[in-house]
């Protein structure tokens, strides 16, 4: 014996969805996009904090791997 489904009475809608973003929602990650592309472009510019020497050295053996 066939199961009868039940149907909406309206049909469900799929267009017409406003969500709107705040300005700083699209601006702040193209600017950190462009800045990060601007360290890699430009690495001399980016200056390390002086800290663990453990951590300098770990960078400075990963800028000589990516120099290759």
């Amino acid at each position: 014996m066939p199961v009868r489904t039940h149907t909406r009475p309206h049909p469900a809608t799929t267009g017409g969805v406003g969500i709107r973003l705040p300005w700083w929602a699209l601006a702040l990650p193209v600017l950190a996009f462009a800045v990060l592309l601007a360290l890699i472009l430009n690495p001399s510019q980016a200056h390390a904090a002086g800290g663990d020497p453990a951590i300098t050295q770990l960078l400075e053996r990963a800028q000589q791997l990516l120099a290759r």
